[in-house]
């Protein structure tokens, strides 16, 4: 399912437009792709941050006093209320198979944006490679989007997989983060099973 439009884009991520209502709004620390090299290659990213943008006419209804309910549905239904989505690029399928690294080529402006299935989600995370990716980015709240992104991952496993696979994710990051106990620490107790 089609989620978006590419923005813009670079090796290390990519923002992706999109206008729709509001429970189909990508979520922070959601897996989504988007094609590359011709459609060759496909590129995964962690939703880090969504931007509503105003245009004039909200900023005007804002300052009204009683703005009645009508207006407010006929802004959300029959208006393209700009949303901007961020991506970080964690990795990217060739072949069939993923690679936890960053990707060869961004994707190209319009391409389609998509969420990723849940048999994606679970193959790409059976290893945690793309952890140090996002340990070593300045762009995004990294520390939360690994907690999320973790859970989120965590509930797609069968109900006896996942508190196994919280625990080798925290193996993983205790390893990563050996030097910096304080934020393993905090980490470790938002993954918490």
């Amino acid at each position: 399912m089609t989620i978006g439009r590419l923005l813009r884009s670079s090796t290390t991520g990519f923002v992706f437009g999109c206008s729709v209502p509001e429970p189909d709004v990508p979520r922070f620390g959601e897996f989504v792709k988007a094609p590359s090299q011709h459609g060759q290659v496909d590129v995964m990213g962690l939703v880090y941050d969504i931007v509503m943008d105003d245009d004039p006419f909200v900023r005007q209804m804002v300052a009204t006093p009683d703005l009645k309910d009508e207006y407010v549905l006929d802004m959300r239904q029959n208006r393209s209320i700009p949303i901007e989505v961020s991506v970080i690029a964690v990795g990217y399928q060739d072949n069939g198979s993923w690679a936890q690294a960053l990707p060869p080529q961004p994707p190209v402006t319009l391409d389609r944006i998509s969420q990723c299935s849940i048999d994606e989600v679970l193959d790409f995370t059976a290893h945690f490679d793309y952890l140090r990716l996002l340990l070593e980015s300045r762009d995004a709240p990294v520390d939360e989007l690994i907690a999320v992104s973790l859970r989120r991952a965590a509930t797609l496993r069968a109900p006896g997989e996942q508190n196994r696979f919280l625990r080798d994710a925290g193996r993983e990051l205790a390893r990563l983060l050996s030097r910096d106990l304080i934020r393993l620490e905090n980490l470790l107790r938002r993954i918490k099973p």
